[in-house]
């Protein structure tokens, strides 16, 4: 039966293997591991499974599934597994650090994690550890982005999700990638006053699409795309070709005014919800220490994995969009290769057995992968939309830094993104970055006349996420730590 840990002080000191996240890559790394014997811990910061995709889906009503849709409710018979399952589970948990293991706490595992539960922190000694942390929606700084009437598609889905709640206005979406048409789906069939989706998806897009358009026709995804699509349209206003937008109002946005070329128009509503796609959530992964690279199909920095998820530091996974945009499905079965991986690395599967359950899920993983490419690349967010023209657009929310200001720090020449943190704070705020990092460093990377890769990302270290002084009190006091803050070690006699 599964184990539902309430308070850091019911963690064992150590486990086989650390899951990180419970949506469907996290789900199924948990399962995979804990059905060959491992000692399985997952730890999530929400209150139930699920993640992102399946947010709620146990407590869902039969109304709320119709509203979410079939890919939705699916979520129930994984996490129904996961139930089912003989791991250890620590909901309403933060973790924090992932590193190198204290010798004096436990020499025998090579990774330690710092977690926070119920007020209390402690590091958790793992001999493998998975990260499926999942994605997180991209920036999308404009002007009139940050007034209150604003928010992101992806925060309204939470909402619908988690409590029930949908906008009771008119409602505007705009932005590109196709969750800005499936959120305009669901509050649609939820009743919601829709007006107007506006597509900002760059008509140049094609150019580099339709050479794997042929995959795209053939995959899972070609007939839901196009259901999808004729549904908002029969439902609903859709303007395509935008190329500028701005968010207006007097206090609280009551307008969007949107342009198309010369053209310009302006539609009047309650609400904007943005989206204009997702990226992996990578801040625990960098500061574990995983290497990185840019993408320039998608505009996003992605881990380097191998074809089972495994990182550059030993022990540690990476699977799911965490990894790179993949959808519910594949991020599943990227679970499965991730926990089986660590399963044979533990010495509790044989090598014959583990050949064949891999190439298994390796071709289930190739179609479920078909057409991907030609949704990162017909989707991809214009240049435009990604860093803002307007010197006076807030990029960092969380410390209320400009467009402008990050312009005025990168003609001094700084060399990198962590230099133009240190000079003006962007990206030192509570969000450590995350919804301002790529609209920095692209930002930054276009003052240089450089690339994004050439600028690289934030220097990311531990803790990722705020951590109370009660919760560092009550970490665990070793020698070496003792040392390191009074200067010796007091002896008993």
């Amino acid at each position: 039966m599964i184990r539902n840990i309430q308070s850091a002080t019911d963690l064992a000191p150590a486990y086989d293997v650390v899951v990180v996240g419970a949506g469907p890559a996290g789900l199924s790394a948990a399962i995979e591991a804990s059905i060959h014997g491992l000692a399985v811990l997952l730890a999530d910061e929400n209150e139930s499974p699920g993640g992102q995709i399946y947010r709620s889906v146990e407590h869902a009503s039969n109304a709320d599934l119709a509203c979410m849709g079939p890919d939705y409710a699916a979520g129930r018979k994984l996490i129904e597994r996961f139930r089912q399952g003989n791991l250890s589970y620590a909901p309403r948990a933060t973790v924090w650090s992932v590193g190198p293991a204290d010798e004096e706490l436990d020499g025998a595992h090579p990774l330690e994690v710092g977690i926070s539960l119920g007020g209390i922190a402690r590091p958790i000694a793992a001999h493998r550890v998975i990260l499926a942390t999942g994605a997180l929606e991209r920036p999308f700084p404009f002007p009139g982005w940050t007034m209150p009437g604003v928010m992101t598609a992806g925060a309204a889905q939470i909402l619908m999700k988690s409590s029930g709640l949908v906008p009771s206005g008119r409602t505007i979406l705009a932005g590109t990638g196709p969750l800005l048409y499936l959120v305009a789906s669901q509050l649609l069939r939820a009743g919601v006053d829709v007006i107007a989706v506006v597509d900002a998806t760059p008509r140049e897009n094609w150019r580099t699409a339709l050479v794997h358009l042929p995959a795209f026709v053939t995959s899972p995804h070609a007939l839901k795309g196009l259901k999808l699509l004729f549904d908002v349209h029969r439902r609903a206003r859709v303007v395509r070709g935008v190329t500028a937008i701005e968010a207006v109002g007097q206090e609280k946005f009551s307008a969007l005014r949107a342009s198309r070329g010369k053209n310009s128009l302006e539609i009047e509503g309650d609400l904007l919800l943005l989206h204009q796609g997702i990226a992996p959530n990578l801040n625990l992964t960098l500061a574990a220490g995983c290497d990185y690279y840019w993408d320039e199909h998608s505009a996003v920095f992605r881990p380097s994995v191998d074809a089972c998820g495994a990182s550059s530091v030993p022990g540690v996974s990476i699977a799911g969009d965490g990894a790179g945009i993949v959808g519910a499905v594949a991020s599943a079965l990227q679970g499965e290769l991730a926990g089986l991986n660590a399963t044979f690395d533990l010495n509790l599967i044989d090598r014959n057995a583990y050949g064949e359950r891999r190439t298994r899920l390796t071709r289930e993983l190739a179609r479920a992968m078909r057409g991907r490419t030609f949704i990162e690349r017909r989707f991809r967010s214009g240049e435009k939309f990604r860093i803002p023209e307007h010197d006076n657009t807030i990029v960092c929310r969380c410390e209320e830094i400009t467009a402008g200001k990050l312009r005025e720090v990168a003609a001094l020449g700084v060399p990198g993104p962590n230099q133009m943190k240190a000079f003006t704070r962007c990206g030192m705020g509570p969000c450590q970055g995350r919804l301002c990092g790529l609209t920095a460093v692209e930002l930054l990377a276009e003052c240089r006349g450089g690339s994004p890769s050439e600028a690289g990302y934030y220097r990311l270290r531990p803790p990722i996420k705020p951590v109370t002084l009660g919760e560092l009190a009550s970490w665990p006091h070793t020698d070496a730590a003792i040392v390191a803050v009074a200067g010796f070690l007091e002896t008993r006699r």
